[in-house]
């Protein structure tokens, strides 16, 4: 009675034996199809967005750009006060300047105006 009890016993873990390691020579190239088919379903997906990133990257270059050109030409302004307060300097001498020559110009044609013209003495 024990040898056909002993063989089923040895059946059995054998059984479980082949079951496992069955299972586990099959778990990774499950694990592998698995993988490979989730990459074919989100590469695609993955090629868009990085395609879209890149045409936003080059949107936001030139932005940078813009801005940064932006900024040096402020800056190149904000340097030119000196030289925008010596033309104002300029201008209000040369508004004087115009003012004293009209000044001096009214006062001579009154002057000439006052002054009687003097018989010539030439011989005649």
């Amino acid at each position: 009675m024990e040898e056909p009890e002993l063989q089923l016993r040895v059946r059995r873990v054998t059984d479980k034996f082949t079951e496992s390691m069955y299972f586990l020579a099959n778990e990774p190239s499950v694990a592998l199809y698995r993988l490979q088919e989730h990459v074919r379903r989100s590469l695609p997906e993955l090629v868009q967005h990085k395609t879209d990133m890149q045409g936003v990257e080059e949107q936001c270059q030139g932005a940078i750009y813009t801005v940064e050109y932006a900024c040096s030409a402020v800056k190149s302004m904000s340097n030119s006060a000196a030289y925008f307060k010596n033309i104002e300097g300029l201008l209000r001498q040369a508004i004087s300047i115009k003012d004293q020559m009209s000044s001096l110009q009214s006062r001579s044609s009154v002057v000439t105006q006052a002054v009687p013209e003097l018989p010539s003495f030439s011989s005649s």
